[in-house]
């Protein structure tokens, strides 16, 4: 029998990042599905952290695992992590303005260091600043791996207040922070562990194009070497649980495991009446209360 991880409260915690695909919007549906009790938590496709904000502030987050490979993102929580009083005062630069000429010198200077650990801070603080007031919170570079999102138009600046930040970084005190494959950070899951994937979705028609995990996309091919993990995990005894797109490919994938259907809105779409109304899939390889 698998015990629930011990109660460790902290101060209400949110993303300070918005993400696309970001599951804020889904929070409910996928509290109604977790395991009774766990040991490690594992996040392999971060974003902005919505679940393992969400775990941390309900007090049931005593370890953690969480990773991406967009190393710039994973350099942003590792200074969260690390040196949080250091992004606060890099946030807190003039340079930083909601107007176009602004955000496109910032991207410009951003480009340049990008990847650089001298700037590791500077990064950061710019990653923050480009995800505030580019369009729509997304992440999206070229076949160069330049990040060219275009200004938002946002009504007024967008800063993470210091509060945030803090909170952030106090709850990454237990938390383990990679830059890897998804299938190299679960790698030292075990029985008792759960694991959450949130997988850039498969295209719901062949036009979508909001798959940009890196600069070489998620092809379906990645599609098919994540469920090759996800029963690999189950056959270890791992709790796992995944969220993507409602389309028969996915749910071919996961023949043979619990499948429900949800709606949630996605805010990634630049056609609002097709914002709302989504069906979505979380998939499951244990029965829930």
């Amino acid at each position: 029998m698998i015990s629930a991880p011990q109660n460790v409260p902290i101060q209400k915690c949110l993303p300070f990042v918005k993400w696309a695909g970001g599951k804020r919007q889904l929070l409910g549906e996928l509290e109604n599905r977790l395991p009774t009790g766990w040991n490690t938590y594992f996040e392999p496709f971060v974003g902005g952290g919505a679940l393992l904000t969400r775990l941390g502030s309900r007090g049931t987050l005593s370890q953690a695992v969480i990773a991406d490979l967009n190393g710039e993102l994973i350099n942003l929580y590792r200074i969260v992590q690390q040196d949080p009083f250091s992004l606060i005062a890099a946030l807190e630069n003039e340079v930083l303005q909601n107007n176009e000429g602004s955000f496109r010198a910032c991207k410009e200077r951003f480009n340049a260091i990008m990847g650089d650990p001298t700037y590791a801070v500077e990064r950061a603080a710019l990653l923050v600043y480009l995800n505030k007031h580019g369009f729509n919170g997304l992440w999206r570079v070229n076949r160069k791996g330049f990040f060219n999102v275009p200004f938002g138009s946002y009504k007024k600046l967008s800063i993470p207040p210091q509060e945030s930040i803090l909170d952030f970084s106090s709850l990454l005190q237990r938390v383990k922070v990679l830059n890897t494959d998804f299938e190299t950070a679960v790698k030292s899951a075990k029985r008792g562990d759960f694991v959450y994937f949130d997988p850039p979705y498969h295209p719901l028609t062949k036009t979508a194009n909001f798959t940009d995990y890196n600069a070489l996309g998620f092809p379906f091919s990645e599609q098919e070497r994540l469920a090759g993990l996800f029963r690999k995990l189950t056959k270890k005894g791992v709790y796992a649980m995944l969220s993507n797109s409602k389309v028969p490919a996915i749910e071919m994938l996961y023949d043979g495991f619990f499948i429900e259907t949800v709606t949630a809105k996605r805010f990634i779409n630049c056609n609002g009446e097709r914002r709302s109304g989504i069906q979505e899939v979380i998939v499951t390889n244990y029965r829930y209360d």
